[in-house]
């Protein structure tokens, strides 16, 4: 790994990567012990790494075009909180965590909705892993990456972002419940169909941690105490219609009926039709747009320029307030909808998006 390197003048010991990720369907469900449908990205984060004899730490970002080091009495905020939080993370499970040198470059796009945070935790949990020779299954590795980014970056995120980018196959989407944990991998090649999910960056970035993202999750909470449920996964939309509160009561109606449109969509692949989906995708857009208003100007434009231009269906994916949008296509079809959003673009003066067809891909490993 050349950015290994040109860091600190050796060959890394090994190189490993894990990729974002976006969401079929299946949005602010994943807190509230709901299923979710993501698949990983082609894009990754690749951190190479070498093992050191103190419990010290020393990183450098190719995107931050930054290197830090800590220790264990080091409180380290910024981008190298992700990296600091898998270390605190896995001693706080018990693990001896080697020290380590780690060099981290990345084509996740930040701040559009993918995961690079994620991305960043599950590919320095994997290298620490193999590294230390820690015996962590895969299956309990993305409750720890959760836990750094909750409580060490301050980010009150469910477990499907560091469940996708670690345990997805290349061709499926995986189908979490987020309760259990079970998992099951949905058949998702879209190009064997003649499809394409284009994702389109609104290039409104969303910023969670500012206090948003932690609004919806905390009245979800309330809805479920008002309720007398575990979570929103076991009310109904009998039960949610008797919440007075207006808002509260739409936030609740949006888990519901979006944690169904999850099981329709897993039945529809199941059986093969992939077309099928598309109105789901958009009616879960409208339930973010309306009930749990998550959505932003350029957000609702790309989806009714792309659904305008012949898309199956289109949705924003991710926790809102900016980020990207996803379209179902045909193959040949998706650069017209990606000229058509960006037509819709100009007309109001937006910066202008980008767009790329997403493949279904393997979650994290070892280069």
């Amino acid at each position: 790994m050349k950015q290994f390197v040109a860091a600190f003048g050796a060959e890394p010991e090994g190189v490993w990567a894990a990729p974002g990720r976006v969401n079929l369907i299946g949005e602010h469900t994943d807190y509230n012990d709901g299923f979710v449908l993501p698949f990983a990205l082609p894009h990754r984060t690749v951190v190479g790494a070498s093992r050191l004899d103190s419990p010290r730490w020393t990183v450098w970002s190719e995107q931050a075009d930054e290197r830090i080091s800590f220790d264990l009495s080091t409180r380290v905020t910024g981008w190298g909180a992700y990296v600091a939080g898998v270390v605190w993370v896995l001693r706080e499970a018990g693990f001896d965590v080697p020290g380590a040198q780690l060099a981290i470059t990345s084509d996740v796009p930040l701040g559009a909705g993918l995961s690079s945070s994620a991305a960043l935790e599950s590919a320095v949990l994997t290298a620490l892993v193999d590294l230390g020779g820690l015996d962590l299954p895969v299956d309990e590795r993305p409750a720890l990456a959760q836990k750094a980014e909750n409580e060490y970056a301050g980010m009150p995120c469910g477990i499907m972002d560091q469940s996708a980018s670690i345990r997805c196959r290349a061709g499926h989407a995986l189908f979490l419940d987020c309760r259990s944990l079970d998992v099951e991998h949905i058949p998702f090649d879209v190009a064997t169909d003649g499809l394409a999910v284009l994702v389109i960056d609104t290039r409104a970035p969303h910023r969670h941690v500012t206090g948003e993202y932690g609004k919806r999750r905390a009245t979800c909470e309330e809805a479920a105490r008002l309720l007398g449920v575990p979570a929103l996964r076991d009310a109904t939309p009998s039960s949610v219609s008797s919440l007075s509160d207006d808002v509260i009561r739409r936030r609740a109606r949006h888990v519901v009926t979006e944690d169904q449109r999850v099981l329709d969509t897993v039945e529809l692949l199941r059986s093969g039709r992939i077309r099928e989906i598309g109105p789901l995708m958009t009616s879960s857009h409208a339930s973010m747009r309306d009930d749990f208003e998550i959505t932003v100007p350029e957000v609702d434009t790309a989806v009714e320029a792309a659904l305008a231009a012949g898309a199956y269906g289109a949705r924003m994916t991710g926790g809102g307030f900016g980020g990207c949008v996803l379209a179902l296509v045909d193959a040949d079809a998706a650069p017209v909808v990606a000229d058509a959003v960006a037509a819709a673009y100009r007309a109001k003066g937006f910066t202008p998006p980008e767009s790329f067809s997403a493949i279904p891909s393997a979650g994290a490993t070892r280069l």
